[in-house]
C-alpha cells in the first residue's frame, strides 16, 4: 500500500525543483529515524565512544576482492 501512495505522489512531480525537493525531504525523514534510533542505541549504552572507534578502524572489504583484481581462482 505504501508503494502505491509514494508511486501517486511522484506522479505529481512535474520539475525538477520538486523532484529535488521530493528527494531531500525523504532523505531527511530517513536520516531522522536513523538518528533516533542511533540515539537511542547510545542512551541504552549499546554503542558509546569506543564501539564508534572500532567502526573507525575496521577493515569492511569482502574477501573475494582481491582475487577478483588479481584474477586468482576464487574456487579453492
Amino acid at each position: 500500500m505504501a508503494q502505491l501512495d509514494v508511486l501517486n505522489l511522484v506522479r505529481g512531480i512535474h520539475s525538477e525543483g520538486d523532484y529535488i525537493d521530493f528527494r531531500n525531504m525523504l532523505a531527511r525523514y530517513f536520516a531522522d529515524k536513523a538518528q533516533k534510533q542511533i540515539d537511542a542505541l547510545w542512551d541504552n549504552g549499546t554503542i558509546n565512544e569506543q564501539t564508534i572507534e572500532q567502526w573507525g578502524n575496521e577493515r569492511m572489504r569482502t574477501p573475494y576482492r582481491y582475487a577478483v583484481l588479481h584474477n586468482k581462482n576464487l574456487i579453492a
